[in-house]
């Protein structure tokens, strides 16, 4: 069913392989020439064969990180591995290898093609991050179990599945339980489903399918529920506020707190408690629609910054492919009257004027890409300043509610020194009415010891306080110092990308009109 190894060794996708398959592949003549001359970015490569080079592990892919369609074909691999990197693969082709387990698809989330015919494939399993599966190949394989099928009613696009030669086609029900139960399919085993095999697949199977339909409603329900609360709870951390909607901050106080666990068992302190935990929470909850609130805020200036520098571009694209056009028309009437003359001094001249105007549409483009530098340069200074005044005002306004939780339990302690004081002094006159727990009553052996514990459990409470400030603060700093740093190196490769290709077609185009079949005589 597989391939067999062949007598040859092994190979390995090394950089020697690597290199000669994007060379292979790459563009031709003039484009080809410059892009040797640059150099080899497998970055930049979208499309990559590595097909019947006798393969036995998938390796030193990482870089490719723009591969979209990839060919793994006909070679000795065992194992799905190695195409972690490779997040923008559409299309993906590892026919006729020796693979038993699909595996190691978990980052190819825009895998839109999956070829794995002519293997030693026993179960369908592990796609379940690739929602938009269009087409799937897995003919001459082992999988023989009809339930397994089901497996694939969760890959709602996809339209064409191929499984002829496993065991699984002999059973009678084969035909009807997948058009049943793969209602969305399209093409099944090279064959267009038509309206006649559908109707009776419904028919047989629609009870056991009004039951699993049922099922799947809910389970998906709760998979969007719980989808939502995630996205929910990542918008929280985005916004700095995580937990600050509940009580987390007010029990995070206590948790490590011995001490204050003790005092919470002196009669008559639930009231204090209850009023200091309920103005806490109040404070906690004003941080957190404020922090949700200016999140929002950000959110938008970000969306404002990113469609300007869009616009800028689209609009210096534009005008430079204006330009370009332009010339490309130019050159066309140019080259046809240089073929059709003989007039050397005619020619001359026109040579001349041509370099001219190339010169001048170099000037030109670069121009319009130095205005652009300037105009983004600018836009991400207006931005930063903007993003730096949003956010200093956010950690500001927090900082000022934090204040308000610190005097919060600046009062709760003084309330509780002036309790307990009150209790030591029943506990010396043994005038207390009710028997303190044996722990609490260690705390009321003098002044000091009780003192001291309060004292303690105070530090703990503004610790964990300053805490929260800190990271806040520190988060908050650190977002937009990454964000801002992003932003530059962006627009820095950007800008070389463009000045490379600028120069690349000026070369070009100074080197047409020098090779250029003109007569010999008049060339020189």
């Amino acid at each position: 069913m597989s391939r067999l190894y062949d007598t040859v060794e092994p190979s390995v996708i090394d950089d020697e392989m690597l290199k000669k398959a994007v060379e292979d592949q790459g563009p031709k003549e003039e484009a080809g020439k410059i892009a040797k001359q640059e150099g080899l970015d497998y970055s930049d490569v979208l499309s990559l064969r590595l097909d019947f080079r006798n393969v036995l592990k998938i390796d030193n892919l990482w870089q490719f990180v723009k591969l979209t369609k990839l060919q793994l074909d006909n070679n000795i691999i065992e194992k799905i591995e190695g195409l972690d990197a490779l997040v923008n693969l559409r299309w993906l082709d590892l026919s006729f290898n020796n693979i038993e387990i699909i595996e190691g698809l978990e980052n190819l989330t825009k895998l839109e093609d999956l070829t794995l015919f002519n293997n030693r494939i026993s179960r369908l399993e592990n796609m379940d991050a690739l929602p938009l599966l269009h087409v799937l190949s897995v003919g001459n394989n082992k999988i023989d179990q009809l339930e397994n099928l089901i497996y694939l009613r969760r890959f709602e696009d996809l339209r064409t599945m191929n499984l002829t030669g496993n065991p699984v086609c002999d059973d009678p029900a084969y035909k009807l339980f997948t058009v049943a139960y793969l209602s969305h399919l399209v093409y099944l085993d090279f064959r267009l489903i038509d309206e006649e095999t559908r109707n009776k697949a419904h028919s047989l199977y629609e009870n056991k399918l009004g039951e699993l339909m049922h099922n799947e409603k809910q389970a998906k329900v709760e998979q969007d529920n719980q989808r939502k609360i995630e996205t929910e709870k990542q918008k929280h951390v985005d916004a700095y506020v995580e937990n600050l909607d509940d009580d987390f901050l007010f029990v995070a106080l206590y948790k490590e707190d011995p001490e204050g666990k003790k005092l919470e068992m002196l009669p008559g302190i639930q009231d204090m408690l209850k009023e200091f935990k309920d103005k806490f929470l109040d404070v906690c909850h004003k941080i957190f629609e404020y922090g949700i609130q200016e999140y929002d805020k950000r959110t938008h200036e970000l969306e404002e910054f990113y469609g300007c520098v869009e616009d800028a571009k689209n609009d210096n694209k534009a005008a430079g492919t204006k330009y370009i056009d332009e010339f490309e028309l130019y050159k066309k009437k140019l080259f046809m009257d240089l073929l059709s003359s003989s007039d050397p001094t005619f020619i001359e001249d026109k040579v001349t004027e041509y370099h001219s105007k190339v010169n001048k549409l170099w000037d030109v483009i670069m121009g319009l890409e130095m205005q652009l530098v300037d105009q983004l340069e600018e836009t991400i200074k207006d931005f930063e300043r903007n993003l730096t005044d949003l956010m200093s005002l956010f950690v500001e306004s927090v900082q000022g509610l934090i204040t308000q939780l610190r005097d919060l339990e600046n009062s709760h302690n003084e309330k509780l020194l002036e309790t307990c004081m009150l209790v030591l002094e029943k506990v010396v006159k043994n005038e207390l009415d009710e028997e303190l727990p044996e722990d609490l009553r260690m705390l009321f052996v003098d002044k000091d010891t009780i003192v001291n514990a309060i004292g303690a459990s105070h530090d703990v409470h503004l610790v964990k306080i300053d805490n929260r400030e800190d990271e806040i603060v520190t988060r908050s700093g650190g977002w937009i110092s990454a964000l801002m740093k992003k932003i530059h190196t962006t627009e820095c490769s950007r800008n070389r990308t463009r000045v490379v290709e600028i120069l690349n077609y000026i070369d070009h185009i100074r080197d047409e009109i020098d090779t250029l079949d003109m007569p010999e005589a008049i060339r020189t």
